[in-house]
């Protein structure tokens, strides 16, 4: 990859839409030489695929909350992932450094449905508790590279 593929990716993230002629104005080069490259970063999987992004609160769900989870003993991430792909309402689960074991995040569509979520987590074989935070407004949001 090199910077010409770089900027490519940087304005395919903003609008994966964007016609190859605009963003080869930008970058530089022929709407065909834009579509070759693009082909390209498909083929290698730089670019795993195109998608739309939904309003949260327009698929009812627009309550949010990150949480911490703490388990007994040993668990390991396989059986972590087992427990949590479970939970519907959970949109995002990394294992972290810390006290916590795994961080969670859960989109539900109000308070009581959070609720029960957080219940069927806390449930689980060997999760010892967890640690919530409701978001309150959301500040900045970026898709993941």
């Amino acid at each position: 990859m090199d910077n010409i593929d770089h900027r490519i990716l940087d304005l395919l993230r903003v609008n994966a839409r964007s016609p190859y002629g605009d963003i080869g104005s930008v970058v530089g080069l022929s709407a065909s030489a834009v579509k070759r490259r693009v082909d390209r970063l498909v083929a290698s999987g730089t670019i795993r695929a195109f998608t739309i992004q939904v309003d949260p609160e327009v698929e009812g769900e627009g309550t949010e909350a990150y949480v911490e989870l703490f388990c007994r003993g040993t668990v390991s991430p396989s059986e972590l992932k087992r427990i949590l792909s479970a939970v519907p309402e959970v949109t995002y689960a990394g294992t972290v450094t810390g006290s916590a074991d795994a961080i969670v995040r859960i989109r539900s569509r109000d308070i009581p449905s959070l609720e029960m979520a957080l219940e069927r987590v806390r449930v689980a074989p060997n999760v010892d508790h967890t640690r919530s935070a409701i978001v309150l407004s959301t500040l900045v949001h970026r898709s993941a590279p």
